[in-house]
């Protein structure tokens, strides 16, 4: 881009911005920590979801010596229910990292930041220009889309490469000390006006500078692969129970859910009933031999890349002592006490569902 058309889209945007930027419990904070947290928490998360969990953060864990020093389970406990636990198991580490290495406090340069756990080009921009106040650019999935449009740009913006393309457009657009304010200015403008499906064209401020919307093309900008169909799991639970308590185990650390607590169970398998599989998994899980009884209920839930229906069924051990041969550890928890362990959502709803059967009989 010319020069008079780079200083037309920095007025423009930060004008737009000064405006209409969106109220945010992180929005003028310039401590590097919770810009930290709060892009983290945003990471394909809805803003609107991340607000009481970000709120809720901020009171217990007001700085990196509170999140170094937690045990990971109060970690995944206020993180609960926010999902992609990769995330809070991530910041745990680099916060231990930090106050081990650098006395406490985020580095301030992009390079030292994206050796960090889960810090990528994109967080470590918005880290350096937000919280430091350094010229980096920070591109998010709605500035990918704006900068796109800009420069009528029709390669798969999803492919590192390109977006690498799309990141050197946004630098060259940053005004030199106020790279924070017109990043942020960028990823509001691409959420409110700059949309996926139908930009607002004719109220855009600066359409005029758009090669997209010159050319007509704004519709067909971003380009991304297709996605694959996602992939469905039937799965059986056991809830087993022994003198008024339940038996839970704990994820291992690597993985999906990682550090979380569950019922004991797993993937129905081709020819399996849900019986025969549920005593199949008890038995590799914990070593044990048992008797399934009633069913509580179904229950389904969409990840990122699958789905599931869980059946979960009471369970009475017949044989043998349950040891911890797949989880990290098992505990027998009273149902009351459930609420103490940091779940996945199916878990968490059926921990839910047997204190309302509980508190029925009481």
């Amino acid at each position: 881009m010319d020069k008079p058309t780079i200083n037309n889209i920095q007025k423009k945007l930060l004008a737009w911005y000064q405006v209409n930027a969106r109220s945010l419990p992180w929005r003028g904070l310039k401590d590097p920590y919770l810009i930290w947290v709060s892009e983290v928490m945003l990471q394909q998360t809805q803003v609107d979801t991340v607000i009481p969990y970000f709120n809720r953060w901020v009171k217990q864990f007001p700085d990196i010596k509170s999140v170094a020093d937690a045990p990971l389970d109060e970690i995944l406990k206020n993180w609960e229910g926010l999902g992609y636990y990769s995330r809070a198991r991530n910041i745990k580490k680099t916060a231990e990292h930090i106050f081990l290495n650098f006395s406490g406090f985020l580095p301030a340069q992009p390079i030292a930041l994206k050796k960090l756990p889960g810090i990528g080009d994109y967080i470590a921009g918005a880290i350096a220009s937000i919280g430091f106040g350094l010229d980096e650019p920070a591109l998010d999935a709605n500035g990918v889309r704006v900068l796109a449009r800009l420069t009528d740009f029709h390669g798969l913006t999803n492919k590192a490469i390109n977006k690498e393309v799309l990141r050197q457009n946004l630098r060259e657009l940053l005004p030199s000390g106020s790279a924070g304010d017109f990043n942020q200015a960028v990823m509001d403008f691409g959420s409110m006006v700059c949309l996926s499906s139908n930009p607002i064209c004719d109220s855009c401020p600066i359409s005029s500078e758009c090669l997209a919307f010159l050319k007509n093309t704004q519709k067909m900008i971003p380009k991304k692969t297709m996605r694959s169909r996602k992939p469905h799991f039937n799965v059986v639970a056991g809830i087993v129970e022994r003198n008024c308590k339940v038996l839970i185990g704990k994820r291992p650390i690597n993985g999906l859910l990682g550090g979380m607590w569950e019922f004991p169970g797993g993937k129905i398998e081709e020819g399996e009933d849900h019986c025969t599989a549920l005593k199949r998994e008890l038995a590799e899980e914990l070593d044990v031999k048992s008797e399934i009884n009633d069913a509580f209920g179904i229950f389904k839930h969409a990840y990122t890349h699958f789905s599931v229906t869980v059946y979960p069924y009471f369970v009475k051990i017949t044989k043998g002592k349950p040891i911890a041969k797949v989880a990290e550890r098992i505990a027998w928890v009273t149902v009351k006490d459930l609420k103490n362990y940091p779940m996945g959502k199916v878990d968490r709803r059926i921990s839910d569902n047997l204190l309302k059967k509980e508190k029925s009989y009481q």
